[in-house]
C-alpha cells in the first residue's frame, strides 16, 4: 500500500470517509467552494488541499474538527431540507465564531478523540462509542463520523445556540408531519402550545429566534 493510500485509509478510520469526500459534499449544499469550507472552518487554504489530497492525516486543532462537523450537520439538514435556504448564511456565521465546544442533541455514531501520534500520522488505536441514531430518509447520503473536539470551558450559550438545540431535540424525536398534527391536535384547547410546537418543530429559525427572544428577552 503507498503512503497516499495509507493516509486515505486512516482519514476514513478517523473520520468516517476520506476528507476529500467530505469537504466535496459538504460544499453544494451550502454552496460554498473548496476554500469557503476552509474559511468557515478556521484553516488556510493550502492547508485543507493537503489533507484533502491526503498528502496530511488529521486535524489537529480540535476547534477545527468541530466547526467541520457542524458543518457536515448544516448540510445535511440543507439536503434533507430541514433548514431554510435563507437561514444557512447566519448558521455558517455561527459555525464561523464557534470555539470548540460545539454540540449536537443529534448526533450521528463517532469515534472518540485519537491518542495523538507523531505530526501528520494517524491514532494508534481510536476509541468507538456510540451515539443515539437520527432517522433520516433512505435517500440522504452517509454522515460523516468526526472525533469529538475537546470540550472548552465557555460563556452561557447564546440565544441561536440554545434555539438550534430546540430545534434539533423536536426533529430528533418527530417527523414535521408529526408536529403539525399534535400541534393540530391541541391547538383550540392549547393555541400557545400548538404556536410553540409549530416554530421550534418545523419552522424558520429566524422565526424561532424571534419567539424565543420575546419569551426571554
Amino acid at each position: 500500500m503507498d503512503q497516499t493510500a495509507h493516509n486515505l485509509q486512516q482519514q476514513t478510520e478517523l473520520y468516517g470517509e476520506p476528507l476529500g469526500e467530505l469537504v466535496r459534499r459538504l460544499t453544494g449544499p451550502l454552496g460554498l467552494t473548496q476554500g469557503g469550507v476552509a474559511q468557515v472552518i478556521g484553516m488556510s487554504a493550502p492547508m485543507l488541499s493537503q489533507l484533502m489530497s491526503a498528502q496530511r492525516v488529521k486535524i489537529g486543532n480540535p476547534a477545527v474538527v468541530s466547526r467541520l462537523q457542524a458543518l457536515d450537520e448544516l448540510a445535511h439538514l440543507a439536503m434533507i431540507g430541514e433548514i431554510d435556504p435563507d437561514d444557512i448564511p447566519a448558521e455558517l456565521d455561527a459555525i464561523r465564531g464557534a470555539t470548540g465546544a460545539f454540540t449536537r442533541s443529534t448526533p450521528t455514531t463517532q469515534l472518540a478523540g485519537p491518542s495523538t501520534g507523531p505530526p501528520g500520522q494517524g491514532p494508534s488505536t481510536p476509541t468507538p462509542f456510540d451515539s443515539p441514531p437520527t432517522v433520516t430518509p433512505s435517500t440522504a447520503p452517509p454522515r460523516a463520523r468526526l472525533p469529538a473536539a475537546v470540550p472548552e470551558v465557555s460563556a452561557s450559550p447564546s440565544a441561536r445556540a440554545v434555539v438550534r438545540e430546540i430545534q434539533d431535540l423536536f426533529r430528533a424525536v418527530a417527523s414535521a408531519d408529526e408536529i403539525q398534527r399534535a400541534a393540530s391536535t391541541i391547538a383550540a384547547d392549547s393555541p400557545a402550545l400548538a404556536e410553540l410546537l409549530l416554530i421550534y418543530g418545523t419552522g424558520r429559525t429566524a422565526d424561532a429566534l424571534a419567539h424565543y427572544e420575546q419569551h426571554h428577552g
